[in-house]
C-alpha cells in the first residue's frame, strides 16, 4: 500500500497511544509523499512503528483524524459496514432507538461524522473534510442496516452547516441527500410528543442527548410548580407537564423556539398547565425573584457558555451567575436541575462553580443525582471531547436551618 507516511515527533502522540483519534499539527515531525487534504495517510511513531491510518487536513489544527489502528487496513465498504453495524448494534443494546443518535463521531470510530435518527428520517452532520468522501457511503450502509431490522428510511437530510466546518476549510452545506421529503418529523420521547423540524431546528433538529435526564426530572414534578429556563422546544417543561406538574413555565429568548414549544404543549394536551414566554432568561430571573416568585423545581439548561479552553474563565462567571439566579427562585426544600453542555467545563469545575453560587445566596445543596449524556452519545474515555454534558439534580435548603 503506497501512500503518504506521517511520522510523529519523539514523545508525541500521547492521546493517540491512550486510544484517542486525533493528532494535532504540533505533534508531527515529517510528512513523506504527496497528498491532498482529506486523503488517507499512514501514521508512524518516531521510531517507524506503525500506528494506523487516518485522513489528513492541513487547514485544521487537528491535522489527522484516525480511522484505524491497523496501518495496513483498507478503508473500504467492508470496513465501513462493520463500523456502521457496530454503532447500530450498540444503540439497540443501550437506548430507545425510535429516535436516537446512531453515529457519534470519534466515539463510534467514525471521526467527524454525526448521524441522528428521528423515526424514519436520518439527519447527517459531517464536520471533517476527510469524512466527506465516506459520508454518502456510510448513509447507504446505515439505511441497509436499519432496513434489515425492518426500519425503512424515507429521507435523509444534511445539516453540515456548523461553524466547525470553517476550521476544516470547507463550506457549510445544508439540504437533502437523495429525494426531497417533508422535514417536519413527529417523534415520541419519554411519552412526550414533539414535531421536529430537521431543516430549521438547532443542530440536527433536536437535543437527543438529554433524553434520560428529562425522564429523570419527571419523578420530581408531580403536583409541583416548575420553571424551565432556556426551554428551547419545551422539552424539560413538557416532561414536567406529562408527569403531572400543576403549573409549568418555560422561558427562552427565541420566538421560534417558544412557538415550537407552545405547539408541542398543545400536541400533548398540556396547553392549560405548560406555558411559554419569550424573554431574556438572564434578565427575567432577577425580575421573578424581585416579585417574590418561588418554584418547587427550577431547571437550568443553558447553551454552552464556552466552546474553547481560552474562554473557560468567562464561562465560569456565566454558570455561577445563572445558578445563583436560579437558586434564588427555589423554595426551601425544592429542587434545582442544572447542567453544562460544554466539554471545557469539567465536572469538577462545574461542581465548584455551583457550590460557589449556592454559598453566595446562602443555600445548601443536597445532591440527588449526577447524570451525563444519554448512552447513544457514548463517552470514549480516550477522547475527552466526547464527554461534554454534566447534569446535576439537587435539593435546595436554606443555610440557616
Amino acid at each position: 500500500m503506497n501512500e503518504t507516511v506521517v511520522t510523529l515527533k519523539k514523545g508525541e502522540g500521547r492521546s493517540l497511544k491512550a486510544g484517542g483519534l486525533w493528532i494535532f499539527d504540533n505533534e508531527i515531525d515529517t510528512i513523506k509523499g504527496t497528498f491532498q487534504n482529506g486523503s488517507l495517510v499512514e501514521v508512524q511513531d518516531f521510531d517507524g512503528y506503525g500506528m494506523g491510518r487516518g485522513f489528513i487536513n492541513q487547514n485544521s489544527k487537528i491535522r489527522i483524524r484516525m480511522m484505524t489502528r491497523n496501518p495496513k487496513q483498507p478503508i473500504d465498504d467492508v470496513f465501513l459496514q462493520k463500523r456502521v453495524q457496530a454503532a447500530w448494534d450498540y444503540r439497540k443494546d443501550t437506548v430507545d432507538t425510535s429516535s436516537c443518535r446512531v453515529i457519534f463521531g470519534e466515539a463510534d470510530f467514525l471521526p467527524g461524522l454525526v448521524i441522528d435518527k428521528y423515526e424514519d428520517v436520518l439527519v447527517v452532520q459531517s464536520l471533517a473534510l476527510g469524512m466527506e468522501r465516506f459520508k454518502e457511503t456510510i448513509v447507504g450502509l446505515l439505511k441497509e442496516a436499519l432496513l434489515a431490522d425492518g426500519i425503512p428510511i424515507r429521507g435523509v437530510y444534511e445539516r453540515s452547516d456548523a461553524k466547525e466546518r470553517d476550521k476544516e476549510g470547507i463550506p457549510r452545506v445544508k439540504g437533502f441527500i437523495g429525494a426531497d421529503f417533508d422535514t417536519n418529523v413527529a417523534i415520541v420521547e419519554n411519552g412526550v410528543r414533539y414535531m421536529v423540524d430537521v431543516a430549521n431546528g438547532q443542530k440536527t433538529g433536536f437535543f437527543l442527548d438529554q433524553k434520560y435526564n428529562r425522564l429523570a426530572i419527571q419523578k420530581l414534578c408531580k403536583g409541583k410548580r416548575v420553571l424551565d429556563c432556556f426551554t428551547h422546544m419545551g422539552t424539560f417543561a413538557l416532561n414536567a407537564g406529562i408527569a403531572g406538574a400543576r403549573e409549568v413555565t418555560g422561558l427562552d429568548i427565541s420566538e421560534f423556539a417558544v412557538q415550537q414549544a407552545t405547539d408541542n404543549a398543545r400536541r400533548n394536551g398540556l396547553q392549560d398547565t405548560v406555558r411559554f414566554r419569550c424573554v431574556n432568561v438572564l434578565e427575567e430571573l432577577p425580575r421573578l425573584a424581585a416579585m417574590g416568585e418561588q418554584y418547587d423545581v427550577v431547571i437550568l439548561d443553558p447553551p454552552a457558555f464556552t466552546k474553547s479552553r481560552q474562554a473557560t474563565k468567562n464561562a465560569v462567571k456565566g454558570y455561577r451567575e445563572i445558578n445563583r439566579k436560579g437558586l434564588q427562585l427555589v423554595r426551601d426544600g425544592g429542587y434545582l436541575a442544572t447542567c453544562s453542555c460544554s466539554h471545557f467545563m469539567t465536572q469538577e469545575l462545574f461542581a465548584k462553580t455551583i457550590q460557589e453560587a449556592a454559598k453566595s445566596v446562602h443555600k445548601r445543596l443536597r445532591q440527588v443525582e449526577f447524570r451525563t449524556q444519554a448512552p447513544d452519545h457514548p463517552i470514549l474515555w480516550a477522547a475527552e471531547e466526547s464527554y461534554y454534558l454534566k447534569f446535576y439534580v439537587f435539593q435546595v435548603v436554606s443555610a440557616y436551618i
